[in-house]
């Protein structure tokens, strides 16, 4: 009697005759695709691969045909651990009967390593049975690898924001409290409105000019800058227009080829170049650098420089001088883009203590004193309540006469007295006539000539004590009616 035919070895061939049909049927889309193609019946045996298949996972198709797929390629997650087949959204698809689609897991090629790939597995139906699934997979490797670098390079770039974020912080309340390390100190209103603006004015190319008063600290803010902007590691050339005659000038801010002398424009190349009191720029060279500014570029003798920024300073008022002549108008306009006025010291009283304690700590290292001096409380008083005519520069000459004369470690401020009354919002400032200016400058000049035992002229002389120059302070001596001979001087203290 003939033996019939188990159902599920008939329905197992049919099953392989329906795929080879679907391999013969597709056989030219299946070799030409680029993604990887296999089918698996619906005992989970492969029954066809494709080309990329194979050479992706480095097995032959013959080596694959017919063996359970998920056990060769898809056995183990990425970290080692067994994967069941149970749990196999491949095998899924023909027991469900629904497309299933994975974007992140492993398959793993015949030499033992692994690729990270994206699949859909498709079911497969001979009149309206499913019979197994087709997988398309695709290689994602390079792509993941990518996208962990790019999460790892923004929470560094997350972790670098904060830490800067906490350091800003940390800075912006340095500033506020004294200043910034650049030498500006000082935390009133005033001082901080100047931090702002300097912050504004380095994030620009445009030029700039300083005002103020001598002793303001015109320079400082200037440097800082400088320093703060995209040039900071570029020359700062400072030029004293002060001291230019109208013979060098030109030669100095331009150069002179018959020497092969370079200027201060071409050695401010890429750089900043600081004209300090440019009111005293002569004529001539004023013409020059306007020229210059109007072309777009400075030019030197043998150089042309088309990357210098200029920041200007005066203690004059260079819009009155234009108006008057005095200053070519067309100069003024391009120098003053960014107008800066820096305070005087009547108008940051907040900050007085702060640089008085600054200049003292100078004074200790530069006399290098066995124990630090130090500033009665109302000395300091006196100190903030003072006019201050010659502004910071005045308060260090001040400090630092009166750490010469200390005594016992504690300074003596010398000041003039009557002194301006300190304006508050309810009380105007005292009134001080023409003759108690010139007793309050005389007596400052004394002071001045004793400490320096009525030394005028050079190093340690009375004139750099006060911040002047050496030819001022002689015409002041002489216009007061002081006779003050340096051998009738009286004997210096001991420092």
């Amino acid at each position: 009697m003939k033996r019939t035919e188990p159902k599920k070895e008939a329905a197992n061939r049919e099953s392989e005759r329906f795929f080879r049909d679907v391999a013969r049927d597709n056989r030219l889309i299946l070799e030409a695709a680029g993604e990887g193609i296999y089918g698996v019946n619906a005992e989970g045996k492969t029954s066809f691969v494709n080309p990329a298949a194979a050479r992706m996972l480095g097995w032959s198709a013959e080596e694959l045909v017919g063996k359970d797929m998920h056990t060769t390629v898809h056995h183990s997650h990425s970290d080692g651990s067994h994967y069941h087949n149970h749990d196999c959204p491949i095998y899924a698809a023909f027991r469900d009967g629904a497309v299933h689609q994975v974007a992140d897991e492993v398959f793993w090629r015949k030499d033992g390593s692994f690729f990270f790939v994206e699949y859909t597995s498709t079911p497969i139906r001979d009149r309206g049975v499913v019979v197994g699934a087709v997988i398309v997979f695709r290689d994602i490797s390079q792509r993941r690898e990518a996208d962990v670098k790019l999460r790892d390079a923004l929470s560094e770039v997350g972790r670098l924001r904060e830490k800067l974020e906490r350091e800003n912080a940390y800075l912006q309340e340095e500033i506020r409290i004294e200043g910034n390390r650049r030498g500006i100190i000082g935390k009133s209103p005033a001082m901080q409105q100047i931090l702002r603006q300097i912050e504004i004015a380095a994030s620009s190319r445009s030029n700039v000019l300083i005002a103020g008063e001598v002793g303001t600290g015109k320079e400082l803010i200037a440097r800082a800058i400088h320093e703060t902007s995209l040039r900071g590691e570029q020359p700062f050339i400072r030029v004293n227009c002060t001291t230019l005659s109208r013979a060098e000038s030109e030669s100095e801010l331009f150069g002179d080829p018959a020497q092969n002398r370079a200027g201060r424009i071409e050695l401010a190349e890429g750089g900043t170049l600081y004209l300090e009191e440019a009111g005293d720029l002569p004529p001539r060279a004023q013409e020059r650098l306007l020229q210059s500014l109007e072309q777009g570029e400075q030019h030197s003798a043998e150089h042309t420089s088309r990357n210098i920024r200029i920041i200007t300073a005066s203690s004059r008022d260079l819009k009155a001088a234009a108006r008057r002549g005095s200053f070519l108008s067309e100069l003024f306009y391009r120098l003053n883009v960014i107008p800066i006025e820096a305070p005087s010291l009547r108008e940051r009283r907040d900050d007085i203590s702060l640089l008085a304690a600054h200049f003292l700590g100078g004074v200790n290292r530069k006399l290098r004193v066995s124990s630090a001096l130090r500033i009665s409380d109302a000395d300091m008083r006196r100190l903030s309540q003072y006019d201050w005519p010659g502004n910071a520069r005045e308060l260090q000459n001040v400090i630092e006469r009166g750490a010469i004369l200390a005594r016992g470690g504690q300074i003596r401020i010398d000041l003039p007295e009557p002194q301006i009354a300190y304006r508050t919002a309810n009380a105007a400032a005292e009134v001080v006539t023409e003759d108690t200016r010139r007793d309050r400058d005389r007596a400052n000049i004394v002071a001045a000539l004793d400490a320096c035992g009525g030394k005028i002229f050079g190093h340690g002389g009375a004139a750099e004590l006060l911040g002047i120059k050496p030819t001022t302070l002689a015409s002041r001596v002489k216009s007061l009616g002081i006779r003050y001979r340096r051998s009738a001087a009286r004997e210096q203290r001991p420092h």
